[in-house]
C-alpha cells in the first residue's frame, strides 16, 4: 500500500509559536508546508494539509483533524513542522516511540548534505508516564508514523536565522527528498530551487565538487567547509551552499584564479614579473588552485588588455579584431614568429582598439553561420548587420571577424572561463531566462568567448 503523508504547519492564528529575529514560527511553518505538499504532489507523492491558511488549531482539533485526512493507519506519514528556540544551533527530529529512527535518520542525512547542522533525531517520553510520547501530535496519532522536524533555531547565534531566512526552500527540499527516498519513489530535483536561493547549486547527474567549484570560480575546500562536507561523495538533487566570490571588477587588485591559469600567464597579463606575483602573496611555489585569490599590482591594468588565443586563431585575425597590425601586435608580444598555441595570452593595448560611436561587439564567423542565424541570435536585422559591416552580399568567410551592432540600452559580455549563466545573470541583475532568451539559447551550455547580450 502507497504511503501517505499528512503535512502539519505548526502553531497558526492566535497561537504564533515563537519569534525572534523577524522570524515568526506559524507563518515559516507554513511556507514550508506548501511547499513540501506542492513539491510532494509533483513527485507522485499522495499528501494532504492540516492548515493551508492563518487559522488556530488547538491542541485536540489538531491531532483529530490529521487522522481525518488518511486515516489512522500504519500507511501514513504525518510531519509536524516547527521552528525551534532556545538560543541553540541546528536541526531535529523527534519520532513516536511506536516507530523506528530509520525516517527521522534519512531527513538528518538530508539536512547535512543542504549545509543545516543536526544536533540529533531522538525520542522523548511523557515524564508522568514512560510509556507514551512527550509531545501531543505523537501521542494523540496512534498508527501513523509521526515526526516532529524542528529546522532550527529563530534565536540562534549560530548560522541557522540565516538558513531559516535565506534557505528554508532548500531545508524544505531535503525533508522532501528524505521522504522520496524512504517511500521508494524516484526523485526528480525541482528546477527553481537554485534560482530561489542564488547561492544555492542543485546537484545533477555527472557533478562533481571539482566540476561545481569550477563553475562558480571556488575552491574545492571552500565548498567543502561551507556545507560541513566530509567528503567528495554527492547525490542528485542535494542543495549545496556557494561561497560567494567578489567579481574582479569590484576589486581591481584581486585576481581569482580560473582553470589554465599560470603564475606566468596572470602575471605577464597585469605586465608584472612571475617574482614580483610570488613576493606580492608570498608564495613560495608556483602551484595554484582554482579559486585561490591573488593580489595583483594593476599598474597596467589602464593602459593594457589581454587576449587568450583560441583553437583557429592567427596573428591576423586577432591584430584585425583589436584594429592593429600584425607587427604591432607581435612588437607589443615580443614575437618572433607568427605560430600561436591555444591558451597563449597576448597582450593587446587598448589605444589600439577603436570604440564606434555606438555600443557594439564583435563575432567570429564559424561553419555554419549565415547572416540571418548571426542577425537573430542578437536581436538585429540582417540589413543592420550588413550595414554595421559595409557588406553588399550575403557571403561570409570561416574566421570573418563581424561587428555586432548593439542598441544604446544594450550591453554585451564575453564569457570567460569559469562562467555560468547563474554568475553573469547575477552579475548584471537579470535572471536566467532572460539571460537565455535574450540570446536565443536552449541549454545552459556556454563557451569560452562566447558573446551573450545583456537584456
Amino acid at each position: 500500500m502507497a504511503k501517505k503523508v499528512v503535512i502539519d504547519p505548526g502553531h497558526g492564528g492566535e497561537d504564533p509559536g515563537a519569534s525572534s529575529n523577524g522570524i515568526v514560527e506559524k507563518d515559516y511553518t507554513l511556507m514550508i508546508s506548501k511547499y513540501m505538499a506542492d513539491r510532494l504532489t509533483e513527485l507522485g507523492i499522495d499528501n494532504a494539509l492540516t492548515r493551508d491558511s492563518d487559522v488556530t488549531l488547538d491542541s485536540t482539533t489538531r491531532p483529530k483533524r490529521a487522522q481525518s485526512l488518511f486515516g489512522t493507519g500504519s500507511d501514513v506519514i504525518l510531519v509536524s513542522n516547527h521552528i525551534n528556540a532556545g538560543g541553540g544551533d541546528g536541526a531535529e527530529i523527534i519520532y513516536a516511540l511506536r516507530n523506528s529512527d530509520t525516517l527521522s535518520r534519512e531527513i538528518a542525512n538530508e539536512f547535512i548534505k543542504s549545509g543545516q547542522n543536526v544536533r540529533k533525531y531522538y525520542q522523548r517520553r511523557l515524564p508522568s508516564n514512560s510509556s507514551k510520547d512527550y509531545y501531543y501530535m505523537l501521542r494523540e496519532t496512534p498508527n501513523n508514523e509521526s515526526i516532529i522536524v524542528e529546522y532550527g533555531f529563530l534565536d540562534s547565534n549560530g548560522d541557522d536565522v540565516s538558513q531559516i531566512k535565506n534557505n528554508w526552500k532548500s531545508l524544505a527540499e531535503a525533508v522532501v527528498r528524505a521522504l522520496a527516498n524512504y517511500i521508494g519513489v524516484d526523485y526528480i530535483p525541482p528546477e527553481d530551487l537554485g534560482e530561489f536561493d542564488e547561492n544555492i547549486y542543485i546537484v545533477k547527474a555527472g557533478d562533481t565538487l571539482y566540476g561545481i567549484a569550477n563553475q562558480y570560480g571556488v575552491s574545492v575546500d571552500e565548498i567543502m567547509n561551507l556545507n560541513n562536507l566530509n567528503n567528495n561523495l554527492l547525490s542528485i538533487g542535494q542543495a549545496l551552499k556557494i561561497p560567494e566570490v567578489k567579481m574582479e571588477e569590484d576589486n581591481e587588485n584581486v585576481y581569482v584564479v580560473k582553470a589554465g591559469d599560470t603564475l606566468y600567464s596572470i602575471a605577464n597579463q597585469y605586465g608584472m614579473s612571475v617574482d614580483e606575483l610570488k613576493k606580492l602573496n608570498n608564495l613560495t611555489s608556483n602551484l595554484l588552485s582554482i579559486g585561490q585569490k591573488l593580489i595583483i599590482d594593476n599598474k597596467s591594468a589602464s593602459t593594457m588588455d589581454t587576449y587568450i588565443v583560441k583553437a583557429g586563431d592567427t596573428l591576423y585575425s586577432i591584430a584585425n579584431q583589436y584594429g592593429m597590425s600584425v607587427n604591432e601586435l607581435k612588437e607589443l608580444n615580443n614575437l618572433n614568429s607568427n605560430l600561436l598555441s591555444i591558451g597563449q595570452v597576448l597582450n593587446v593595448t587598448n589605444s589600439y582598439v577603436s570604440i564606434p560611436s555606438n555600443p557594439s561587439n564583435t563575432y567570429v564567423v564559424k561553419s555554419g553561420d549565415s547572416l540571418y542565424s548571426i542577425a537573430r541570435k542578437y536581436g538585429i536585422t540582417v540589413n543592420d548587420l550588413k550595414q554595421a559591416n559595409g557588406k553588399t552580399s550575403n557571403l561570409l568567410s570561416i574566421g570573418e571577424i563581424l561587428v555586432i551592432p548593439l542598441s544604446e540600452s544594450s550591453k554585451s559580455y564575453t564569457v570567460k572561463a569559469g562562467d555560468s549563466l547563474w554568475k553573469i545573470a547575477t552579475k548584471y541583475g537579470v535572471s536566467v531566462n532572460a539571460l537565455k532568451q535574450a540570446n536565443g539559447l536552449t541549454s545552459d551550455l556556454l563557451s569560452i568567448g562566447q558573446i551573450l547580450v545583456i537584456p
